[in-house]
């Protein structure tokens, strides 16, 4: 079946359809990871964009129920240049485009991705629409991908946060596993976590518990005293999609938390939110930052961290407040990567120290929480 990819710029790529025959729209952008392709698209932080995979090949080792970040994909739509036909691994439970089609994800293949990847890197990334079957003219579909709604200005946290509070480990239907030794602080002593989830990938969920702590899970709009009623050693604050400025409610509890003394830790847009809440602003990144080989610098120990990343808006380095000191920093472009509190034990980082995909070279942040933590009580 043919597909078109229509942009907002004008620019139309043609190619076939790999997935759910229908129509799909959203914010255009591209992530780099070779490999991990599962977890990007049931990655919430993606809810409302179309994936592109700059890696070649897609679906060569197929899909498996243990790759998933969240229960189903969660993106608008996927595009890569070549699809696998098999799934080489013995792990595989089916092909990709089988996974596509069974989730409902509208996918675009044999178009030139590094073409796209260029005029997203050039004109930033921009809104666009997959149309298959039976396909009406360009124009058409560039009108639809101009009159759609901006990421900027978009909560898109209510759409992917969990409905009610659950614990971690559960028997909540979620596929439990960790490929790490578990970290226990202390014999018999597992440090109990609030966890507000803004879309949280579930590797999060394992990282913590790995590193002996029992989760909460509590939904977005959660007011702050119904975390600080359970009587948490520490809060965490997850990852998600959309604008954070517009997150009014997530921000005002935020700094509820942050005055309680409670350790806090924010990951990707929990960093944003905690920025935020402590007096920064955030901006609307150029393209943004999407893969799992992005170089991060701790300003602390000169140390460099291969990360993985997926967000499209940053901290404004300018209208961080004195009491705050940024830690990390981006050596692609300078973005703030990460930062603490001065005299608080609250710190955050712009990136994905749980991985899933990508590399563990940023894991020890979790094992920084639980000190933090097990120093607080």
């Amino acid at each position: 079946m043919d597909a078109v990819l229509a942009l907002e710029n004008g620019r139309c790529f043609r190619g076939r359809s790999v997935g759910a025959s229908s129509d799909a729209a959203g914010e255009v952008v591209f992530n780099t990871s070779l490999t991990g392709y599962q977890e990007v698209l049931t990655d919430p932080s993606y809810a409302g964009q179309i994936v592109t995979m700059t890696c070649p090949e897609i679906g060569n080792y197929g899909v498996s129920g243990d790759d998933g970040e969240s229960r189903a994909p969660q993106v608008s739509g996927f595009i890569i240049r070549s699809e696998s036909p098999i799934a080489s691994n013995w792990r595989a439970e089916g092909t990709l485009r089988e996974y596509l089609v069974r989730h409902g994800i509208v996918a675009i293949a044999d178009i030139d991705t590094r073409a796209l990847t260029r005029t997203l890197r050039t004109a930033g990334a921009m809104r666009g629409v997959i149309a298959t079957g039976t396909i009406p003219k360009t124009s058409e579909l560039v009108e639809r991908a101009r009159a759609l709604p901006s990421m900027e200005g978009a909560d898109l946290v209510r759409g992917v946060t969990c409905a009610e509070a659950f614990d971690w480990p559960s028997t909540n239907g979620i596929t439990e596993f960790d490929e790490f030794v578990s970290m226990d602080p202390a014999p018999g002593r597992r440090l109990r976590v609030a966890a507000y989830d803004f879309g949280m990938k579930w590797n999060i969920l394992r990282r913590l518990t790995a590193h002996g702590c029992d989760v909460r899970v509590f939904p977005a709009t959660a007011p702050a005293s119904e975390l600080l009623a359970i009587k948490p050693d520490g809060v965490f604050l997850s990852n998600g999609p959309g604008d954070p400025a517009v997150l009014d409610y997530a921000i005002a509890n935020t700094r509820v938390l942050v005055d309680s003394g409670v350790p806090v830790f924010g990951i990707c847009l929990g960093h944003q939110i905690l920025g935020l809440a402590m007096g920064a602003k955030t901006y609307k990144l150029k393209f943004g930052h999407r893969g799992g080989n992005h170089p991060v610098k701790d300003l602390s120990s000169g140390r460099i961290e291969i990360t993985s990343q997926n967000h499209g808006f940053a901290i404004d380095p300018a209208t961080v407040p004195d009491d705050v000191e940024v830690t990390h920093l981006n050596l692609y472009d300078g973005t703030v990567e990460g930062m603490r509190h001065r005299t608080r034990p609250v710190f955050c980082v712009q990136y994905h120290p749980e991985a899933a995909p990508g590399p563990h070279d940023a894991d020890y942040l979790f094992a920084q929480f639980v000190r933090a933590m097990t120093q607080k009580a």
